[in-house]
């Protein structure tokens, strides 16, 4: 793992570790509540892998958050500007997902997420990861597929997608790949 890569994963983890400790919960009651081993916890907490979406998705989700919440409340500092080179990016060592979170933070409940997915590539979410949030994905460039719950998307480069209600989701990148531009509301 490089540097970068080992710096945002210790971050994640100590996040994720700091949000546990203030609910007071045993690595088991995570476990149990996330869906996630202790012994994967454990090694996410200190920083020892670099978690995918799928996993920090079922930990959000057991401490009421989304992905989003959860790696905002461990990349940023607050303050009214981001400049680009603070903005927290994050990927998934499985797909190759890239997550940038471009939103300063503050208490406004709008966030701003730039993602670009590898052509192929498909990182499915479960209807727990939307429960707090109201989302449009904007394709900038690209092939998105979208699956909402039985309903499939197909997006092209300018469309701009509202969610419905809370269901289980699968972005898929189409040749050439996808970047897109989630907008989510919290609350």
């Amino acid at each position: 793992m490089d540097d970068i890569a080992n710096d945002i994963s210790s971050t994640i983890g100590r996040r994720i570790h700091a949000e546990r400790i203030m609910r007071d919960w045993s690595l088991a009651e995570l476990a149990e509540r996330s869906g996630v081993s202790k012994a994967m916890l454990s090694t996410i907490e200190r920083g020892l892998t670099s978690p995918t979406a799928a996993l920090l998705v079922g930990i959000a989700a057991a401490f009421g958050m989304t992905l989003s919440t959860l790696i905002a409340r461990a990349e940023l500092q607050g303050g009214g500007l981001l400049r680009a080179a603070g903005q927290p990016v994050w990927r998934d060592p499985d797909t190759g997902y890239v997550r940038r979170h471009l939103s300063p933070a503050c208490d406004m409940p709008l966030e701003l997420i730039k993602v670009h997915l590898p052509a192929g590539a498909k990182v499915s979410l479960p209807a727990a990861s939307y429960a707090f949030i109201k989302q449009q994905i904007w394709l900038i460039s690209g092939k998105l597929e979208f699956t909402e719950g039985d309903q499939v998307h197909r997006l092209e480069p300018g469309d701009c997608l509202a969610l419905g209600a809370p269901t289980d989701c699968t972005f898929h990148a189409l040749e050439p790949g996808a970047d897109y531009l989630v907008a989510l509301v919290r609350g």
